[in-house]
């Protein structure tokens, strides 16, 4: 499918606040029953976060069952303890005791800055808005497609202007391992050259890259513009300098450690540099999670000398394959999104000024 639930036991889902001045959302990434191996890696300045510390390799938990992505800001961390909440319900979760219901859930979330773009500063998600999707990625089922675009987390995404969104991206690799990515694209760098109108990610595609006609590109530039404005003007809440911060969850099925997943979070920000500029910047909250069912057991390399049992060039192909997936899902999360005209401002859609 191209898309994070190629990852045999990923489920995706979203969920939304949309109307009544709202614009945001909450998505939800859910393992199979036992949880995987997970990592975090933050290179933003302004990061909003939640359980990131459970997921140094050198702390106890192992293994996590759901990753939240949430618009909302700090505010809307709470959509994890919808999740928490749900997945103690199913008994899911780290056992501290005897009783099969003595589990406490480690959900880790990270959230993107949407405030008021909705027109409603205190439109935010919630507790229940975060059970509303997991129970909505409890329902896919296994391989399902991922729904893209003004959908979950990328709901009030915006980016450089441009309206962001969700978009998700996968390779098999020859060796047979399955890495994926899924992200909510809300920079406050361009994810679109502002000199070519073409899009920053599809320079790394491979192949040739179409570039917009002359004409059309200084059009579309001169409504950009024009939509930064109105937008200004519209936005009552509106934030200076841009708060933005993209977040992302980059998964495979092959079975890393604990420090291999954080180096797969890590090399997953080159993707994301090559498809936003800037980035990474402070008042971006840049988060990347990993994952790793274990499905797959990595090919033993006894060539090496001394290190029979570690898998360096299979590891590494995962790690370059991590940034790639990455960034193509930024360049479909904005291929996929929808343009917004509402109160809390104007975010014209790449392919409403630029096409198909």
């Amino acid at each position: 499918m191209d898309a994070l639930t190629d990852v045999a036991g990923l489920r995706v889902g979203h969920a939304q606040l949309t109307g009544s001045r709202a614009l945001t959302g909450t998505t939800v990434v859910l393992t199979g029953p036992g949880g995987a191996v997970a990592a975090v890696d933050v290179r933003g300045g302004g990061p909003g976060t939640r359980e990131t510390d459970a997921l140094d390799p050198r702390n106890l938990v192992q293994r996590v069952e759901a990753i939240v992505l949430t618009g909302g800001s700090a505010f809307g961390l709470d959509a994890a303890s919808g999740v928490m909440a749900w997945l103690e319900d199913e008994g899911r979760g780290f056992r501290v005791g005897p009783d099969p219901a003595q589990v406490v859930p480690v959900v880790p979330a990270a959230a993107l800055f949407d405030l008021g773009r909705g027109g409603d500063w205190r439109a935010r998600p919630d507790a229940a808005l975060g059970r509303a999707a997991v129970e909505a990625a409890a329902r896919q089922p296994s391989g399902a497609p991922v729904v893209q675009g003004n959908v979950g987390a990328g709901t009030g995404a915006v980016a450089g202007g441009l309206k962001g969104g969700m978009g998700t991206a996968s390779v098999v690799l020859p060796s047979g391992v399955t890495v994926a990515a899924l992200a909510a694209v809300n920079a406050a760098g361009a994810v679109a050259d502002p000199a070519t109108g073409v899009l920053y990610g599809r320079l790394y595609e491979g192949g040739p890259v179409a570039y917009p006609a002359t004409d059309r590109h200084l059009a579309a530039q001169r409504a950009l513009d024009a939509a930064r404005r109105e937008s200004a003007e519209r936005w009552a809440a509106s934030a200076r300098p841009p708060l933005n911060t993209t977040i992302a969850v980059v998964a495979t099925d092959a079975a890393l450690t604990r420090a291999q997943a954080q180096k797969l979070a890590g090399t997953a920000h080159d993707g994301l540099a090559r498809a936003v500029r800037p980035v990474h910047l402070l008042t971006d909250g840049d988060t990347v999670f990993a994952l790793a069912t274990g499905e797959r057991p990595l090919p033993v390399e006894d060539h090496l000398p001394g290190s029979a049992d570690f898998a360096a060039g299979a590891v590494n192909e995962i790690l370059a394959a991590g940034a790639d997936v990455l960034t193509r899902s930024v360049v479909k999360a904005v291929l996929s999104a929808e343009s917004v005209d509402g109160p809390g401002g104007v975010f014209p859609s790449y392919r409403s000024l630029y096409g198909d």
